[in-house]
């Protein structure tokens, strides 16, 4: 009877196993479908751009990125000026937007009230959640008026005597351009960088910092000494997140940009971006090639931004490596 009894927990057993390995395989088997679906989905994208861009990087080969002429009627296009317009409002957007991110984490998780902390969380929130395109419609209708008006004669006459500032702030103060593009990109993307360093400055150890208080350090000495070593890693992907926010961005830039295919180092004059490009005239394009040009413009955005990542991942790795070498 007990060997009955035996035998038939170990069927039971048997079985429990055999369940355990078909649950496991099956469980393995779908998070790699799932991996290979993403993976698809992006070698998929990639694809249709090139084949969709093909017949442009034919007719214009290398001249499509020195060129900045974009003649819909003459059929020539060349995406300078976009690539040009992308980068400086990026750029402008991350030079404004990472200090004071800097600052808002710090002020969160070190110095403010926790009544006050709780009510400033909830308001990165929604400016995290309100859509491009309020952002848009506030920068041209409520923002463009009150900054060409208040704001950028001041900047004009301020820097028109000053030999490198007056060829960046010139021109008639129109509220649109290139700068105000950036100061909207910058406004959209303050919540999610100062978000992301938030969080990272809350998981250092409150040993370390108040073990640095009680070495004498003042509250930015233990930001610079060590808040900031701990939490690189986490800070240069929250910048590097707002970044690519910034790249991709379409609605608010198109409404403030001023869509004008210029080039020039003035940032008050009026350009274009690959995203408000696209936005602009992808829904009018029912030339062959100038269809192809379009793609080809988000071919390009693609690659500057897969690239971005790349660099920004390599830099990630390189730290963390560093950071095992040091202990």
């Amino acid at each position: 009877m007990e060997m009955i009894c035996v035998i038939s927990q170990d069927k039971q057993l048997d079985a429990k196993l055999k369940t355990q390995r078909r649950l496991d395989w099956l469980f393995v088997n779908t998070t790699r479908f799932f991996a290979l679906l993403v993976l698809s989905a992006l070698l998929g994208i990639l694809l249709s751009l090139i084949v969709g861009a093909y017949p442009s990087m034919k007719t214009f080969g290398l001249q499509f990125f020195t060129s900045s002429n974009w003649d819909t009627v003459a059929g020539e296009y060349g995406a300078l000026a976009t690539i040009y317009g992308t980068a400086v409002t990026s750029l402008i957007a991350l030079v404004i937007a990472v200090p004071v991110s800097f600052g808002i984490a710090l002020f969160l998780t070190e110095l403010c009230p926790a009544r006050i902390q709780r009510f400033l969380n909830s308001a990165i929130e929604l400016l995290a959640g309100i859509p491009s395109i309020i952002y848009g419609m506030w920068g041209l209708f409520v923002f463009a008026p009150l900054f060409s008006k208040y704001v950028q004669p001041h900047i004009i006459e301020l820097s028109k005597n000053i030999p490198i500032l007056n060829q960046f702030f010139t021109g008639t103060p129109m509220g649109i351009g290139l700068f105000t593009a950036g100061l909207i990109l910058a406004i959209m993307i303050i919540p999610f960088i100062s978000s992301v360093i938030k969080d990272v400055f809350e998981i250092v150890p409150e040993m370390l910092k108040e073990s640095a208080y009680g070495l004498g350090c003042t509250r930015w000495e233990v930001m610079r000494n060590v808040v900031l070593p701990y939490t690189k890693t986490g800070v240069v992907g929250g910048i590097v997140l707002g970044l690519g926010r910034a790249l991709g961005e379409t609605m608010a830039v198109t409404f403030v940009i001023g869509n004008a295919f210029n080039l020039s180092i003035n940032s008050f004059q009026s350009g274009v971006s690959i995203t408000s490009a696209l936005a602009n005239e992808f829904g009018e394009a029912v030339d062959q090639l100038h269809l192809s040009s379009l793609l080809y413009l988000g071919l390009v955005l693609f690659l500057i931004t897969f690239a971005i990542l790349s660099i920004a991942k390599i830099l990630l790795v390189q730290m963390q490596k560093r950071e095992g070498q040091a202990h």
